[in-house]
Protein backbone atom coordinates (compact mmCIF):
# COMPACT_ATOMS: atom_id res chain seq x y z
CA UNK A 1 0.00 0.00 0.00
CA UNK A 2 1.52 3.47 -1.07
CA UNK A 3 1.75 6.81 0.74
CA UNK A 4 -1.17 7.89 -0.65
CA UNK A 5 -3.64 4.92 0.05
CA UNK A 6 -2.60 5.27 4.29
CA UNK A 7 -3.25 9.05 3.60
CA UNK A 8 -6.44 7.95 2.34
CA UNK A 9 -7.19 5.64 4.75
CA UNK A 10 -6.06 7.72 7.36
CA UNK A 11 -8.34 10.45 6.57
CA UNK A 12 -11.43 8.59 5.79
CA UNK A 13 -10.80 6.88 9.81
CA UNK A 14 -10.96 10.44 10.84
CA UNK A 15 -13.20 11.19 9.35
CA UNK A 16 -15.34 7.89 10.99
CA UNK A 17 -14.24 9.76 14.55
CA UNK A 18 -15.12 12.97 13.63
CA UNK A 19 -18.98 11.72 12.81
CA UNK A 20 -18.96 9.94 16.33
CA UNK A 21 -18.08 12.65 18.23
CA UNK A 22 -20.62 14.45 16.81
CA UNK A 23 -23.34 11.40 16.50
CA UNK A 24 -22.63 11.02 20.84
CA UNK A 25 -22.98 15.02 21.08
CA UNK A 26 -26.22 14.72 19.76
CA UNK A 27 -27.81 12.21 21.42
CA UNK A 28 -26.39 13.21 24.67
CA UNK A 29 -27.44 16.79 24.35
CA UNK A 30 -30.99 15.50 23.78
CA UNK A 31 -30.85 13.88 26.30
CA UNK A 32 -29.95 16.37 28.95
CA UNK A 33 -32.48 18.86 27.15
CA UNK A 34 -35.20 16.35 27.88
CA UNK A 35 -34.25 15.86 31.52
CA UNK A 36 -33.06 19.63 32.03
CA UNK A 37 -36.35 20.50 31.07
CA UNK A 38 -38.26 17.68 32.61
CA UNK A 39 -36.81 18.65 35.90
CA UNK A 40 -36.63 22.63 35.37
CA UNK A 41 -40.71 22.20 34.64
CA UNK A 42 -41.08 20.23 38.19
CA UNK A 43 -39.10 22.83 40.13
CA UNK A 44 -39.87 25.85 38.66
CA UNK A 45 -36.54 26.36 37.17
CA UNK A 46 -36.08 28.39 34.73
CA UNK A 47 -32.09 28.05 34.78
CA UNK A 48 -32.07 24.33 34.30
CA UNK A 49 -35.20 25.07 31.59
CA UNK A 50 -32.89 27.62 29.44
CA UNK A 51 -30.08 25.09 29.77
CA UNK A 52 -32.28 22.66 28.67
CA UNK A 53 -33.40 24.22 25.52
CA UNK A 54 -29.99 25.28 24.68
CA UNK A 55 -28.62 22.02 24.39
CA UNK A 56 -31.77 21.24 22.00
CA UNK A 57 -30.09 24.02 19.62
CA UNK A 58 -26.84 22.46 20.27
CA UNK A 59 -28.27 19.50 18.87
CA UNK A 60 -29.66 21.01 15.82
CA UNK A 61 -26.07 22.41 15.28
CA UNK A 62 -24.63 18.89 16.06
CA UNK A 63 -27.04 17.64 12.89
CA UNK A 64 -25.88 20.10 10.39
CA UNK A 65 -22.15 18.95 11.23
CA UNK A 66 -23.45 15.54 10.75
CA UNK A 67 -24.55 16.53 7.10
CA UNK A 68 -21.65 18.26 6.28
CA UNK A 69 -18.95 15.30 7.36
CA UNK A 70 -21.02 12.73 5.89
CA UNK A 71 -21.32 14.57 2.82
CA UNK A 72 -17.52 14.57 2.56
CA UNK A 73 -16.33 13.89 -1.33
CA UNK A 74 -20.04 13.59 -2.06
CA UNK A 75 -21.26 16.72 -2.87
CA UNK A 76 -18.95 20.24 -4.13
CA UNK A 77 -17.17 21.75 -1.56
CA UNK A 78 -19.67 25.28 -2.34
CA UNK A 79 -22.49 23.22 -2.06
CA UNK A 80 -21.91 22.17 1.43
CA UNK A 81 -20.72 25.91 2.43
CA UNK A 82 -24.24 27.13 1.41
CA UNK A 83 -26.35 24.57 2.56
CA UNK A 84 -24.31 25.34 6.28
CA UNK A 85 -24.58 28.77 5.98
CA UNK A 86 -28.90 28.57 5.35
CA UNK A 87 -28.83 26.08 8.69
CA UNK A 88 -26.68 28.09 10.84
CA UNK A 89 -28.76 31.29 9.62
CA UNK A 90 -32.09 28.97 11.07
CA UNK A 91 -30.37 27.95 14.39
CA UNK A 92 -29.14 31.44 14.89
CA UNK A 93 -32.28 32.69 14.78
CA UNK A 94 -33.41 30.10 17.07
CA UNK A 95 -30.91 30.89 19.40
CA UNK A 96 -32.61 34.61 19.27
CA UNK A 97 -36.00 33.07 20.11
CA UNK A 98 -34.87 31.08 23.35
CA UNK A 99 -32.66 33.59 24.76
CA UNK A 100 -35.90 36.01 24.45
CA UNK A 101 -38.10 33.30 26.15
CA UNK A 102 -35.56 32.35 28.82
CA UNK A 103 -34.66 36.37 29.59
CA UNK A 104 -38.58 37.13 29.87
CA UNK A 105 -39.38 34.20 32.77
CA UNK A 106 -36.24 35.24 34.18
CA UNK A 107 -37.03 38.51 34.79
CA UNK A 108 -40.44 37.78 35.52
CA UNK A 109 -39.62 35.52 38.13
CA UNK A 110 -37.13 38.42 40.31
CA UNK A 111 -39.59 41.09 40.05
CA UNK A 112 -42.58 38.88 41.03
CA UNK A 113 -40.74 36.97 43.77
CA UNK A 114 -41.25 33.15 42.38
CA UNK A 115 -38.90 31.32 43.80
CA UNK A 116 -37.57 27.91 42.13
CA UNK A 117 -37.53 24.82 44.05
CA UNK A 118 -34.11 23.50 44.72
CA UNK A 119 -33.38 20.84 42.55
CA UNK A 120 -30.20 18.36 43.07
CA UNK A 121 -31.22 16.50 39.93
CA UNK A 122 -30.30 19.60 38.13
CA UNK A 123 -27.07 19.55 39.90
CA UNK A 124 -26.06 16.25 39.00
CA UNK A 125 -26.51 17.07 34.92
CA UNK A 126 -24.93 20.24 35.33
CA UNK A 127 -21.74 18.48 37.15
CA UNK A 128 -22.12 15.55 34.04
CA UNK A 129 -21.71 18.30 31.41
CA UNK A 130 -18.76 20.14 33.36
CA UNK A 131 -17.49 16.50 33.41
CA UNK A 132 -18.33 15.35 30.02
CA UNK A 133 -17.93 18.56 27.37
CA UNK A 134 -14.18 19.32 27.48
CA UNK A 135 -13.37 14.87 27.36
CA UNK A 136 -15.54 16.19 24.06
CA UNK A 137 -13.93 19.28 23.10
CA UNK A 138 -10.34 18.19 23.18
CA UNK A 139 -11.11 15.21 21.10
CA UNK A 140 -12.95 17.04 18.69
CA UNK A 141 -10.27 19.70 18.13
CA UNK A 142 -7.55 16.91 17.62
CA UNK A 143 -10.19 15.26 14.59
CA UNK A 144 -10.70 18.62 13.46
CA UNK A 145 -7.34 20.06 13.50
CA UNK A 146 -5.72 16.62 11.52
CA UNK A 147 -8.30 16.55 8.78
CA UNK A 148 -8.26 20.82 8.51
CA UNK A 149 -12.31 20.89 9.36
CA UNK A 150 -12.91 24.30 10.75
CA UNK A 151 -16.87 23.84 11.57
CA UNK A 152 -15.62 21.28 13.65
CA UNK A 153 -13.34 23.19 15.69
CA UNK A 154 -15.51 25.71 15.56
CA UNK A 155 -18.08 23.26 17.05
CA UNK A 156 -15.53 21.90 19.48
CA UNK A 157 -15.56 25.58 20.88
CA UNK A 158 -18.95 25.64 21.47
CA UNK A 159 -18.79 22.03 23.17
CA UNK A 160 -16.11 24.21 25.24
CA UNK A 161 -18.66 27.15 25.98
CA UNK A 162 -21.27 24.32 26.97
CA UNK A 163 -19.46 22.93 29.57
CA UNK A 164 -18.85 26.94 30.75
CA UNK A 165 -22.62 27.40 30.66
CA UNK A 166 -22.62 24.06 33.12
CA UNK A 167 -20.89 25.67 35.67
CA UNK A 168 -22.91 28.78 35.77
CA UNK A 169 -26.17 26.13 36.06
CA UNK A 170 -24.28 24.73 38.80
CA UNK A 171 -23.75 27.61 40.71
CA UNK A 172 -26.98 28.75 40.52
CA UNK A 173 -28.73 25.68 41.31
CA UNK A 174 -26.03 24.88 44.06
CA UNK A 175 -26.88 28.35 45.66
CA UNK A 176 -30.33 27.85 45.90
CA UNK A 177 -30.27 24.19 46.81
CA UNK A 178 -27.45 24.68 49.62
CA UNK A 179 -27.79 28.53 50.70
CA UNK A 180 -31.70 29.34 49.89
CA UNK A 181 -30.46 31.93 47.69
CA UNK A 182 -33.42 31.36 45.05
CA UNK A 183 -32.92 34.54 43.18
CA UNK A 184 -29.57 32.90 41.65
CA UNK A 185 -31.51 30.40 39.70
CA UNK A 186 -33.09 33.71 37.83
CA UNK A 187 -29.70 35.41 37.76
CA UNK A 188 -27.75 31.88 36.22
CA UNK A 189 -30.73 32.26 33.59
CA UNK A 190 -29.92 35.65 32.84
CA UNK A 191 -26.39 33.88 32.22
CA UNK A 192 -27.89 31.88 30.00
CA UNK A 193 -29.84 34.39 28.03
CA UNK A 194 -26.46 36.34 27.51
CA UNK A 195 -25.04 33.35 26.26
CA UNK A 196 -27.46 32.24 23.82
CA UNK A 197 -27.25 35.65 22.56
CA UNK A 198 -23.76 35.90 21.92
CA UNK A 199 -23.64 32.41 20.23
CA UNK A 200 -26.91 33.34 18.33
CA UNK A 201 -25.04 36.94 16.94
CA UNK A 202 -21.97 34.77 16.14
CA UNK A 203 -23.79 31.93 14.00
CA UNK A 204 -25.56 34.92 12.23
CA UNK A 205 -22.00 36.58 11.26
CA UNK A 206 -20.36 33.53 10.62
CA UNK A 207 -23.59 32.11 7.89
CA UNK A 208 -23.22 35.86 6.57
CA UNK A 209 -19.70 35.32 5.46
Amino acid sequence: MGKADLKKDETARLYKQGLFLEYFTVAYNLAEAGLSIFFGRIVGSIALIGFGLDSIVESLSGFVLIWRLRMHGKVSEEMEERVEKKAMKFVAATFFILGAYVGYHSIRKLVTGEAAEPSLPGILIALASIVIMPILTAQKLRVGRAIGSEALVADAKETLACAFLSVALLLGLGCNYFFGFWQADAIAGLVIVAFLFREGRESWREASE
